[in-house]
């Protein structure tokens, strides 16, 4: 799926609901629960048949998931206890940066 900044993503086994902060520079498979996301508004792309939800890492409001090596980073709207995965790979939640002391 390609997808651009803003676009909202939608997991169609969990209540995970995403938005593109910074896309990939190519075409990526975006699952949550090992189904692949689609976007809010479209028909959800349906599981394969007997899959069982990938429930490995559920997604947490207000956090970040990025892949560096990809260059993804999606802000989850919505937690679900889905795995959010790209191209296969779990997603990671971004560290917040430490500010420099004022000392």
């Amino acid at each position: 799926m390609l997808i651009k900044v803003g676009d909202r993503l939608v997991s169609p086994v969990c209540g995970t609901q995403v938005i593109v902060v910074r896309p990939p520079k190519k075409a990526v498979a975006i699952t949550c629960g090992g189904a692949p996301m689609s976007r809010l508004g479209e028909e959800p792309a349906e599981p394969p048949a007997g899959t069982a939800v990938d429930r490995e890492r559920g997604t947490l409001m207000g956090k970040r998931y990025v892949h560096p090596g990809l260059g993804l980073e999606l802000l989850c709207t919505k937690p679900g206890d889905g795995t959010l995965r790209a191209d296969g790979l779990v997603l990671e939640i971004k560290e917040a940066r430490s500010l420099p002391s004022s000392d």
